[in-house]
């Protein structure tokens, strides 16, 4: 019998957990969790041990590539956006296919993606690069107000604020650029959404590339933003006419063909704005919920696809259903954080027609941070026949869940809106 393929998953907090990795991936072959160290990977060391073969990962390279070619892996690749850096430099130490180190200095430096982008004809959004406070007139007089501040390269909304007032950007820019977390910031353009009434005025378009030529799975809906710009949720197919679709897919190719990405998974996010679809941005690698709603809807699974595209093997891609509509929604944390004491609701809400589960993802005894950036507290997932359908249920579901909070003011019982103020 011949050997089994070993699939290397670099691994951090991301868009899949260990368990989901080991799950989807152990018909292709053997699974092996090559660990970034964080906090996150410490904390779970012992379970994902139980899981798969690990590897901890030496901060220097070469040493971690070494420690990896002695498992001879046929294939290396992350869901995780934090280690798109590591992989990249790991696989073209090991000769493995995966984005490019160059094409990755891309993706994860927004204001370089957009200058790239550019330089090939792309419609980015201007966008200036701060280093340091000083730099705040300058990006102000390229960009313009309204404008959005956030890290160059970050995840998940973290550190993004609408601008809206000179003096206030000023002083955000002063804390973000000096602060212990400190890093690059970009302020770029306020893309300008049009009216989609009760759905989100974004979508994402879900790829598969394989020798430069995109195949898009999917063109994924949202919900509308909470404030400032956090994600409360996906759902498979976006509400959208063929013409915006065609339109959404387009730009997606070129802005793959513009970057020159070659091989792997890639998920994009686009401004639905009264003259067309414009780029938010390119991550490249799996978005966010995406395992959940391939799980949902059968048939296609994308974590299955990235890991035969990073085998070399032939895939067909093929589409992901679209005969009824497969949601996940997210009840986010509260902005002012603190203590989160109890989750109530749930069992109600699974009694709903069309949820299929609910997760806890903020447990009971934990803290809950002080943020802007997108932190769920609890999903809620489920199929419906329609998009009204799904907006009804979610709907529901959201009024029966309630959290007792130890906040600023105190405890409280705080509904699913008043979390997401």
């Amino acid at each position: 019998m011949a050997d089994r393929p070993v699939i290397a998953v670099v691994y951090d907090l991301g868009a899949v957990s260990p368990l989901t990795i080991v799950d989807h991936l152990e018909p292709l072959g053997d699974v092996l969790l090559a660990l970034r160290r964080s906090e996150h990977t410490e904390f779970n060391h012992a379970l994902i041990e139980e899981l798969a073969t690990v590897v901890d990962l030496d901060p220097d390279l070469d040493v971690a590539a070494e420690a990896l070619r002695a498992h001879r892996p046929d294939a290396l690749l992350t869901y995780s956006e934090i280690c798109l850096a590591d992989t990249a430099e790991l696989a073209e130490r090991l000769g493995l296919p995966f984005h490019s180190v160059e094409t990755v200095g891309l993706l994860r430096d927004k204001y370089a993606m957009r200058a790239r982008l550019r330089e090939h004809g792309v419609d980015a959004v201007r966008s200036a690069r701060l280093e340091g406070p000083g730099d705040w007139p300058a990006a102000l007089a390229e960009v313009g107000l309204p404008a959005v501040l956030k890290p160059a390269t970050g995840q998940g909304s973290r550190d993004t604020h609408l601008i809206t007032e000179e003096a206030e950007g000023a002083r955000l820019a002063g804390e973000l650029l000096t602060g212990p977390d400190a890093g690059p910031m970009v302020l770029e353009e306020y893309l300008r959404g049009r009216d989609c009434g009760p759905y989100g005025d974004y979508l994402s378009v879900e790829s598969a590339v394989v020798g430069g030529v995109p195949t898009h799975w999917q063109v994924t809906g949202k919900y509308p933003l909470l404030p400032p710009f956090r994600e409360p949720g996906h759902y498979w197919p976006a509400p959208v006419g063929e013409e915006v679709r065609a339109a959404a897919l387009a730009l997606t190719t070129r802005v793959i063909e513009a970057l020159g990405i070659e091989v792997g998974i890639t998920h994009t996010e686009l401004k639905l704005t009264p003259e067309g679809p414009r780029l938010i941005e390119i991550n490249g690698r799996l978005g966010g919920f995406q395992s959940w709603l391939s799980e949902l809807a059968g048939g296609l699974d994308p974590m299955r696809v990235a890991a035969r595209i990073a085998l070399g093997e032939p895939v067909e891609v093929g589409h992901a259903p679209t005969d009824r509509v497969y949601f996940v929604r997210s009840v986010q944390t509260p902005r002012a954080g603190g203590l989160l004491k109890a989750v109530h609701g749930v069992g109600d809400v699974l009694e709903l027609p069309g949820v299929q589960g609910a997760t806890v993802l903020c447990q009971p005894g934990e803290a809950m941070p002080v943020t802007v950036q997108t932190c769920e507290l609890v999903s809620v997932s489920g199929i419906a026949e329609d998009h009204g359908a799904m907006l009804s249920v979610v709907e529901e579901a959201l009024a029966r869940l309630t959290f007792t909070v130890d906040g600023p003011e105190g405890e409280r019982v705080l509904t699913s809106a008043q979390c997401e103020v």
